[in-house]
């Protein structure tokens, strides 16, 4: 595996995406790339947690809000 498509396959395991079969290769990749794989793969991990922590949460429409209540009453009546 070139190390072109060992970085495609390190963005795919690092959130979580890359298939059964693509491991076993990508951890022989990962052995004979040594250091510069694992820092590539600490690089990918640091750009996954900056994007994770730049999401905002949506805000909860009234309407489900509603429903929500709505189904906590129900059951407690139950």
């Amino acid at each position: 595996m070139s190390f072109d498509e060992f970085q495609n396959r390190a963005r795919l395991y690092v959130i979580g995406a890359l298939e059964p079969e693509e491991t076993e290769g990508f951890g022989q990749a990962r052995k004979e790339y040594g250091q510069e794989a694992e820092e590539f793969i600490a690089q990918c991990y640091d750009l996954h947690e900056a994007f994770a922590l730049s999401l905002r949460p949506e805000k909860t429409s009234d309407v489900l809000k509603a429903r929500l209540m709505s189904m906590v009453r129900s059951r407690g009546s139950s």
